[in-house]
């Protein structure tokens, strides 16, 4: 647990339904300026496979802590 509460600091915390909703909204926010951005420099040949790896590890990063935060919230992790 003390390993996700370091690589997840965010999707703890969240005690009531408008808290939860806002780190959910926060991670969507977060996934789709990054894409946007990755989007825009993936044309580049040599930096697009790099930067299409990174994208993908982003988006299972915020995909992964809006699961940790709906389990948290759902007290199902503590």
């Amino acid at each position: 647990m003390d390993m996700l509460k370091k690589f997840f600091p965010f999707s703890f915390g969240a005690k009531d339904v408008a808290n939860l909703i806002i780190k959910i909204i926060i991670y969507l926010v977060i996934d789709v300026v990054l894409g946007f951005v990755i989007g825009l420099l993936s044309g580049i040949p040599v930096v697009g496979m790099i930067i299409s790896l990174v994208s993908s590890l982003i988006g299972l990063y915020c995909l992964a802590g809006i699961v940790i935060a709906i389990l948290v919230f759902c007290k199902v992790l503590k």
